[in-house]
């Protein structure tokens, strides 16, 4: 009898072992889709424990240290996580500064909460790294004012209702986008008052309707436009870009390769396809909006050798060998300008950027190959890339419009001014 109640006994806590395992498992991948370690993982820093600074209008933050160690966040109780993601809360009462993305994390569900919880109680490991105090001068720094933002603009906590009219795969897609993947984050126009003007397609044709410029680059719309959103892009072409950071048509930079590189590429099929799916549900903002119909004039005189266009000698001397004359890049590799909805947003400000610093295409799993673009602005004045802005938005069939040299003395920082092009050839993001 004493030995068949030590075998029990014994079973019972291997059960609770593995369930707790299959918790902290669950978490991690939840975490992965969350992209929690992009913003709380400094350059060069230990995962997770935080002091990534982050530019907002009224000064600098830095994230903080959410590793179970008790500068971290080893002291908190479900509770205390809880407050803090869902609700804004800190565990000292105070109210957390949007850039925690709680106003999405609000709809993250009590079980996915509960595995977050796990991992990152045992499945993270504990550094001991103080936080560090935000830049931002006083009386900005008060922190009671974001009592009142939160109590405006972030949504109470419940219980997150999938439509019962929409596709399951739908309904699943848009939990991730809505909540724990934070996409309006940064793909989201903001207000004066810093808050997402929209926070659910419920909420208007705000959502997802591509931002405001923010460190150089621009997060493009994800809604059905085919100017400048998604109406060209097919599910499976998503899919892949999401998985991959490339597709036949596109390549990822910015802030969005680190998405890739640190959370999509981990996602499962199923996910990467509800997500893709979700966002060819979102109607185009423009109603008038027409597909791209392309322009040959422009190849055809570069390939007889015309290039009078204004900004052809800068294109052919400097990206053509990768781009084509044709605009259509090379599949998968290079990727394509002409009808490529980046290059014909209102604002130019990801093009340039791009063109002036260089960009680099993660290696991932299942696309394990580097493929970089050399930064021009060492090489290149101001007008000669306006130049070159100019004819890519306007060549092909594109309808980006023209921009000036201003608009690049503007972009240009000065680290592109006085660093060398050998330096500048590494350069991705600033």
């Amino acid at each position: 009898m004493k030995t068949l109640l030590i075998a029990t006994i014994l079973c019972g806590a291997s059960l609770s072992a593995q369930a707790d395992s299959t918790l902290v498992k669950q978490g991690e991948y939840l975490a992965r889709a969350g992209d929690c370690v992009a913003c709380h993982t400094a350059k060069g820093g230990k995962p997770f424990a935080g002091g990534l600074p982050m530019e907002t209008p009224i000064g600098t933050v830095y994230s903080t240290n959410i590793t179970p160690d008790a500068s971290g966040i080893g002291n908190y109780s479900f509770e205390d996580f809880d407050q803090a993601v869902r609700h804004g809360v800190g565990k000292d009462g105070s109210t957390l500064y949007p850039a925690m993305p709680y106003p999405s994390y609000a709809r993250v569900s009590d079980d996915d909460m509960r595995a977050l919880y796990a991992y990152f109680m045992q499945g993270v490991e504990p550094v001991a790294q103080p936080n560090k105090a935000t830049d931002i001068p006083w009386p900005l720094s008060m922190r009671w004012p974001l009592a009142i933002w939160r109590g405006l603009f972030a949504p109470q906590v419940k219980a997150w209702q999938a439509s019962a009219a929409a596709d399951p795969v739908v309904n699943r897609g848009a939990y991730l986008v809505e909540g724990l993947g934070h996409c309006g984050a940064c793909h989201t126009p903001r207000a004066l008052t810093m808050q997402e003007k929209a926070l659910s397609p419920q909420d208007g044709e705000q959502f997802l309707a591509g931002s405001a410029p923010l460190e150089g680059w621009i997060a493009k719309s994800l809604r059905g436009d085919h100017k400048d959103g998604l109406g060209s892009w097919s599910e499976a072409q998503l899919v892949q870009f999401l998985k991959t950071g490339r597709s036949d048509r596109s390549a990822v930079f910015g802030g969005m390769s680190d998405v890739v590189e640190h959370s999509m590429q981990y996602m499962s099929e199923a996910d990467l396809t509800a997500i893709a799916r979700y966002l060819k549900t979102l109607p185009p903002s423009n109603p008038d909006d027409q597909p791209h119909a392309y322009d040959k004039q422009v190849a055809e005189a570069l390939w007889n050798g015309d290039d009078s266009k204004r900004g052809a000698s800068v294109y052919i001397d400097n990206c053509a060998a990768c781009h084509r004359t044709d605009g259509h890049g090379y599949s998968g590799v290079f990727p394509a300008l002409a009808g490529n909805p980046v290059v014909q947003t209102a604002d130019a400000t990801s093009l340039i950027h791009v063109v002036l610093a260089g960009g680099k295409v993660p290696a991932t799993h299942t696309a394990p190959s580097n493929f970089t673009m050399p930064a021009f602005g060492w090489r290149l004045s101001d007008q000669e890339v306006a130049d070159v802005v100019s004819f890519i938005r306007t060549s092909w069939g594109n309808q980006g419009g023209a921009v000036k040299a201003d608009d690049i003395a503007k972009l240009r920082t000065d680290d592109l001014k006085h660093t060398s092009g050998d330096d500048l050839g590494q350069v991705t993001s600033h």
